[in-house]
């Protein structure tokens, strides 16, 4: 099974674009530095409701993350452009990839 990440999170339209520039340099530094990355989906629910859905390799991959917070230059600027944090819940994959 894997970890899901689930981040609901508010950007002002205003914000938008440059929290959509910075998405490329954050994925990367997730793939460069967060072991277990697995992959992650940006779902935008309104202009300015944003869900961030991210798959990690098991619970203490996620866990870990968490504890490093924005400690990269492309998370740090993908995260500031966050007005607020609405929730975040952590769950498990039932199925396997590719059902």
């Amino acid at each position: 099974m894997t970890t899901v990440e689930m981040t609901r999170f508010r950007v002002s339209a205003e914000r938008a674009e440059a929290l959509l520039a910075a998405r490329p340099a954050m994925l990367r530094d997730f793939q460069a530095d967060r072991a277990g990355f697995l992959e992650a989906r940006l779902i935008r629910l309104s202009a300015d409701e944003w869900l961030d859905i991210v798959f990690w390799g098991s619970a203490a991959d996620f866990a870990e993350s968490r504890r490093r917070g924005a400690d990269r230059p492309g998370i740090q600027t993908f995260f500031s452009l966050i007005d607020a944090v609405i929730s975040v819940e952590e769950g498990t994959t039932t199925e396997s990839a590719g059902c």
